[in-house]
């Protein structure tokens, strides 16, 4: 009896502790990241999160994938109302920013973040910050337009050379386009971001002396009124940005890669995408940004990742974005994403495309030394907290003006009463 009693006390001190060892073995930390994807980055990030996740048994990450729009719309209602996710890959970098983990205190080494993320790194502060450590680029985007090479080809005309304006180029792709019967000589993004690397480029300075928005200057009406025209005399066509209202968003990827548009004013985020989708169908490439009064400039832009200051699990947070955002893992994410790179190390080096194709990599070539060529007004542009507002409040209003409501006189109006009214409304 007795040695039954002993071995009855062994099994079940034996049982609580394997009980107790397998407890602390699934006693994991989960991080949830917010996720949304233009090409392949998806699949990138998740195939590295799963490296991480083996070298840190004790951490595990959920990729949540979204749609752009639930970016864009959703979480910041979200972030408002205190949820959301752990660490979220956005593009109002100013408009998250106040939402944003100063990660500082828990970074392994923040000297490395300040040297290789130093002159993105405000994008993501909240405003009146000067030290906060909240993200990095997961790429650094240039706005520029891709050209149907083959439909210029096919209608026998010359493409505009690297300084044309963007007047020689409407009448270039119209013509190409009555010429080879394509129903969208010219697309552009339905985005404030994007009219803005026209609106540049026609001099638009967007600030007043002391630094606040002034939006409606001669650079802006020369860049609504070219927008405006175009969609009334057949170079962009009302579908696409009629086909929604207010500040929704609208690409033309799928018009774009079923070779239904011979311009498309888009970005270097496209490229992976269009190497992917588009093939050998056609000839497409980048071409350099068109000019104006105000230069040759597109927008910088791009897809921070930012920690989200509600998570409750600080230190796997950064220690999840130390691992993302170093040298090595970061170069390899960028390269089969085929992004140009956010970290001025990898930059410096050069990166190896190497399962980009001879497309792709002439692409990623001419946005790399479109770099070169941008406006300060469009970083300062692109820098600036309150910068959503701006973007959303204009294509809006032109929106409106393009499909008939209003006029563009009226237009302008309403663009500087909203944007007054909504930064005073987010200072509150």
């Amino acid at each position: 009896m007795q040695r039954k009693h002993w071995i009855s006390a062994f099994a079940t001190t034996a049982g609580l502790a394997i009980g107790l060892l397998a407890t602390t073995a699934f006693a994991q930390t989960t991080v949830r990241i917010a996720w949304y994807s233009d090409g392949n980055e998806g699949e990138v990030v998740s195939d590295l999160l799963k490296r991480f996740e083996a070298q840190n048994q004790d951490i595990k990450v959920v990729l949540d994938q979204v749609p752009y729009k639930a970016i864009t719309e959703n979480l910041p209602v979200q972030l408002a109302s205190g949820q959301g996710p752990d660490i979220a890959r956005v593009v109002d970098l100013g408009g998250v920013a106040r939402y944003a983990l100063d990660m500082r205190p828990y970074l392994k080494d923040a000297s490395y973040w300040e040297k290789n993320f130093g002159p993105f790194l405000p994008w993501m502060r909240p405003e009146g910050d000067s030290s906060a450590i909240t993200g990095f680029m997961t790429q650094l985007t240039v706005t520029g337009p891709f050209v149907n090479k083959t439909l210029f080809e096919q209608a026998g005309i010359a493409m505009p050379g690297a300084k044309a304006t963007w007047e020689e180029w409407g009448k270039a792709v119209k013509a190409v386009a009555e010429k080879v019967q394509v129903p969208f000589p010219l697309a552009m993004d339905r985005s404030g971001h994007r009219f803005f690397s026209v609106a540049v480029s026609e001099g638009a300075k967007v600030f007043d002396a002391k630094g606040e928005p002034a939006v409606i200057d001669d650079g802006f009406k020369r860049a609504a009124k070219l927008v405006y025209d175009w969609h009334n005399d057949g170079v962009m066509k009302k579908e696409l940005w009629g086909s929604v209202s207010g500040t929704a968003y609208r690409g033309a990827n799928d018009e774009f890669k079923n070779a239904q548009v011979v311009m498309y004013q888009s970005g270097s985020w496209q490229i992976s995408q269009f190497d992917k989708t588009v093939g050998d169908a056609f000839d497409w490439v980048a071409v350099p940004s068109p000019c104006g009064p105000g230069g040759c400039s597109g927008m910088p832009g791009g897809a921070g990742l930012v920690a989200i200051k509600t998570t409750k699990h600080p230190e796997a947070v950064a220690k999840v974005m130390d691992y993302l955002a170093s040298e090595p893992v970061l170069s390899e994410f960028y390269a089969r994403s085929l992004f140009v790179p956010g970290h001025l190390g990898i930059a410096a080096k050069g990166l190896d495309y190497k399962n980009a194709s001879p497309q792709a990599k002439a692409a990623l070539k001419v946005f790399s030394d479109q770099v070169a060529q941008l406006s300060p007004v469009a970083y300062r542009l692109q820098g600036y907290v309150n910068n959503r507002v701006i973007f959303n409040a204009v294509i809006s209003r032109l929106g409106q003006a393009i499909s008939g409501e209003t006029t563009l006189d009226e237009a302008y109006k309403r663009i500087e009463s909203d944007v007054a009214q909504q930064i005073a409304e987010r200072k509150k």
